[in-house]
């Protein structure tokens, strides 16, 4: 009676945890929308200003060349296991690095749509303006690029590291596991008037996953009467975030890279005071 006693307090403990676990990860998870921060954001506002203009850069894009799909244990999983728009956390790195004292993005990445608008815009004053003394008023020409990013997502490597630890006495067991997978970025910087290949930087992230449970499974009146319960909760690192930190931990090492290639200097404050 006793013991049956104890293993009813041990599965009310666990189910109780469980549920507070469950509760909390609900509370943290959940609510109005709100503005992702960036992983490497303190090292993209470390680096020092550009000495000179801003250097004007285009990305038409920042493609997975992975081919990986989402891991799936029974089925056939359709999507992809990175995102398929990098470009668009180039693009903001390029514009945030060093406080944004670095690139003059261009868009290039809906360079078709901003061609047409430009083209409908043209098309209207010539409708309109054409009795005008100096005719329609021009369009300001577009901003040409004196360099090219490109590269893209080329890895991405499942279960490069697997583990766990678990222990189970008279049918209480609990367990932990972890997986680690890790995404590559390459970049490279090309000359627009040369077409060589100036510098090509790769970093890679790891992600991190975390699973941790316990169960019970108890026999009563001789073997008559079972109680069976499992709880557990588990954390995965989004894909999306490790893909956007090693984007802007290659923007960051382009730019020290490049001061090193004496392509460009920092902006010297002089010595403190």
């Amino acid at each position: 009676m006793i013991k049956n006693i104890l293993v009813i307090i041990a599965l009310l403990a666990l189910s109780g945890c469980s549920s507070w676990q469950l509760a909390n990860n609900i509370k943290n998870n959940t609510g109005p929308a709100r503005l992702q921060g960036s992983p490497e954001q303190n090292r993209l506002d470390a680096v020092p200003e550009l000495d000179g203009k801003k250097i004007t850069i285009a990305v038409y894009g920042f493609l997975d060349k992975t081919g990986q799909r989402k891991p799936a244990d029974k089925i056939a999983n359709l999507s992809s296991a990175v995102t398929q728009g990098g470009e668009v956390w180039v693009i903001k790195a390029l514009q945030e690095v060093g406080g944004g004292s670095w690139f003059n993005v261009v868009e290039r990445v809906g360079l078709d749509n901003l061609v047409k608008e430009r083209q409908l815009i043209r098309n209207t004053r010539d409708v309109y303006e054409k009795e005008l003394p100096n005719g329609p008023t021009p369009l300001k020409p577009m901003l040409f690029a004196g360099l090219l990013l490109e590269g893209g997502i080329v890895g991405y490597d499942s279960n490069v590291a697997v583990g766990g630890a678990g222990a189970r006495y008279l049918g209480i067991g609990l367990q932990d596991e972890y997986r680690v997978d890790t995404v590559t970025v390459v970049m490279r910087l090309v000359s627009v008037s040369t077409g060589r290949v100036l510098m090509s930087v790769a970093t890679e992230k790891t992600i991190a996953s975390y699973r941790s449970g316990g169960d019970i499974f108890k026999f009563f009146d001789m073997g008559t009467k079972i109680v069976e319960s499992e709880v557990g909760w588990s954390v995965n690192e989004p894909v999306n975030y490790a893909v956007r930190a090693a984007v802007e931990a290659g923007v960051v090492e382009l730019v020290y890279e490049g001061e090193r290639l004496d392509m460009w200097k920092f902006k010297d404050f002089g010595d403190p005071q």
